[in-house]
């Protein structure tokens, strides 16, 4: 599967998202959170227990994931596996805490309270199997790199600090600029590009890595549904590769191509089988009553069969 990108690039824009704050690793211990639980776990698609453990088996395994900002709980007790080959969607409203938990899987964001494991390790172990393609909102544009740069960056695990890439990497680097249809932007300065064409290559970058666990925030936003389309078949294949995939997404047309759902809303309103966590009292209970999902989902459903139906 290879993209192809018809998009026009974007006239340079002034403006940094470098105020963000500096990347904040926490090895937390395993606590017990004195919040109550969303729900019963014994329902269907209800978060795990707090005391289990880890499960060293888990391609992703996080435990009780509490954070908060300025002591406003951000994240309250957050728990949840993902298997080795699924592709697992964080669906919520704005405001629920999504990027966070992303953030804190990584170790982007200290922890209050809880614990992540990739594989049964800690991320500072196995940095170079996890792969993580940011907002487009949160990269500070202004940075002086070409999509050539940023792309090898994917490769930055695989020789020593002071030498140059070798040729193995600049070949890497090429066929993953190749799978996202972004070679003709090699030169090109990151800032330069569209918001699509940002996206596509950071998701180089992911990929030119060779990570077993990938991370995506918020992959599509900014992009067409025929690139939305084709990155999602692209990640399918990695999904059917054996690697694992955690994305935060917002198209509700597309939730029947996660493997599970994970619905969140500071703490995990449901999570488990697509078929079983989403459902009308899901989401209800998710974004409060303030929308019926299920009606917008099928409408959505219907325009992306009609929109692909041969013509």
């Amino acid at each position: 599967m290879r993209l192809v990108n018809d998009e026009p690039s974007a006239t340079p824009v002034a403006g940094s998202a470098s105020g963000r704050a500096a990347p904040t690793t926490v090895n937390a211990p395993m606590a017990e959170s004195t919040e109550p639980a969303a729900a019963p776990a014994s329902r269907v698609g209800a978060h795990l227990r707090s005391h289990e453990t880890i499960d060293i088996g888990a391609a992703i395994s996080a435990r009780n994931v509490t954070v908060s900002y300025d002591g406003r709980p951000v994240l309250r007790s957050v728990s949840f596996d993902v298997m080795q080959g699924e592709m697992v969607g964080i669906i919520g409203p704005n405001g629920a805490g999504k990027s966070t938990l992303m953030k804190a899987v990584l170790g982007l964001e200290p922890l209050n309270a809880g614990s992540v494991r990739f594989f049964g390790h800690t991320i500072e172990a196995c940095r170079d199997r996890v792969a993580y393609v940011p907002q487009v909102e949160a990269v500070d544009w202004d940075f002086p790199v070409t999509v050539r740069d940023v792309v090898m960056m994917g490769r930055a695990h695989q020789y020593q600090w002071g030498l140059w890439p070798g040729r193995k990497d600049r070949r890497e680097a090429m066929n993953a600029l190749e799978q996202v249809g972004m070679t003709r932007y090699l030169n090109r300065h990151i800032r330069q590009l569209s918001g699509g064409q940002q996206q596509r290559v950071f998701l180089a970058r992911a990929l030119c890595q060779n990570a077993d666990i990938l991370l995506l925030d918020e992959p599509f936003a900014g992009v067409d549904a025929a690139t939305e389309h084709a990155i999602f078949e692209l990640i399918a294949q990695l999904a059917q590769e054996g690697r694992t995939l955690l994305l935060i997404n917002h198209d509700l047309s597309v939730l029947d191509r996660f493997d599970k759902l994970l619905l969140l809303n500071q703490r995990v309103v449901a999570y488990g089988p697509t078929d079983a966590v989403a459902t009308d009292e899901n989401f209800q209970r998710t974004y409060g009553g303030r929308l019926n999902l299920l009606e917008r989902a099928d409408a959505a459903l219907i325009e992306r069969a009609q929109r692909e139906r041969p013509k």
